[in-house]
């Protein structure tokens, strides 16, 4: 009779184990069984979208199951992030977001979500350097042109939201080049780009994949681009640090991230499928023709990356006098 009830006990110890071990009824071992859904929180079109489609393409022959591209634009993408933290933590419904991730903490001050403890950091996609570009009406060919300008009055450039990676890619340029700006906010990318051929505004540090098109057949001329160094999609374009200007550099990346209590063997299922993705010759050769470069890291090492990237964008926005802003 004891043997029996220790039989019975073993046996509801092992299912309630099952029930509350992954989240939601989440098993690595059956993860995926139906669809993956992918919140992208910034409009169909920008570099923060276009990249996680061609990853993410790759992504579904990996892990056998379509994944469903979701736009949830609004807010700095704080909107979409928030419906990420309190969805489900089983491993089917992800972020796929910028650096932007990084800087909320220092952009709104109402977020309803924290971005270091709500979310776990599954794969980086790629890191897209910015470049600076200006309609070749405004008569400017070249950066000091620029910031001898902007010392003379402010300078109006197109913001994608509020301390945004494209905000504070402008905001630590001017520090170190010491000229003036105003913020002009669009929705995303495609708006800004439009404004700044037409010279409604001067200039927008865009993504080079937004841009590229653009520079290519004259509209758009090519100022400096943000990263340590040149881009292979526009080799000619100095970085803002070889045209004289300390530490003016900005690191834009776009990454992937999951719930806080997703089960750690679907994030490294989704992380080993990401890097294989990856390191695909399709994905590879769509992201030389935007300028994007791959990043490949793994949980571990993303997880630090993002860390540290909390404390950069922090320091930055302090030092831009930049204050948390109500949504």
């Amino acid at each position: 009779m004891r043997t029996g009830r220790l039989l019975v006990l073993a046996a509801v110890a092992a299912s309630l184990a099952t029930a509350f071990g992954a989240p939601n009824g989440a098993s690595a071992e059956d993860w995926p069984n139906r669809p993956v859904r992918v919140i992208i929180p910034i409009s169909p079109g920008s570099a923060a979208d276009i990249v996680p489609r061609i990853v993410f393409e790759e992504v579904t022959h990996q892990i056998g199951q379509p994944v469903v591209i979701e736009n949830r634009p609004g807010a700095g993408g704080t909107i979409g992030a928030r419906a990420v933290a309190q969805s489900d933590a089983d491993g089917y419904t992800l972020l796929a977001i910028s650096s932007a991730h990084t800087i909320a903490p220092a952009a709104f001050a109402n977020l309803g979500y924290d971005p270091a403890k709500d979310f776990i950091a599954v794969a980086p996609l790629g890191n897209l350097p910015n470049v600076l570009v200006i309609a070749p009406s405004k008569g400017i060919r070249n950066v000091k042109q620029l910031v001898a300008a902007g010392k003379e009055k402010p300078i109006m450039f197109g913001s994608i939201g509020a301390n945004s990676p494209i905000h504070l890619s402008m905001e630590r340029f001017r520090l170190a080049a010491g000229f003036q700006v105003q913020a002009i906010p669009f929705k995303g990318a495609p708006e800004a780009l439009t404004e700044t051929m037409t010279g409604r505004i001067d200039v927008y540090y865009a993504p080079i994949s937004s841009a590229l098109s653009f520079i290519q057949n004259g509209k758009l001329i090519p100022l400096v681009v943000s990263s340590r160094q040149r881009s292979a999609a526009l080799p000619d374009v100095p970085t803002s640090l070889e045209a004289g200007y300390p530490n003016s550099d900005y690191n834009f990346w776009i990454g992937v991230f999951a719930p806080a209590k997703t089960p750690r063997a679907i994030v490294d299922k989704l992380n080993a499928a990401i890097v294989t993705a990856l390191k695909s010759s399709t994905v590879q050769d769509k992201f030389a023709k935007i300028g994007v470069q791959p990043m490949t890291m793994s949980t571990k090492e993303f997880d630090a990356f993002i860390r540290q990237d909390f404390i950069t964008n922090a320091t930055l926005a302090k030092a831009a006098g930049l204050t948390p802003q109500k949504e």
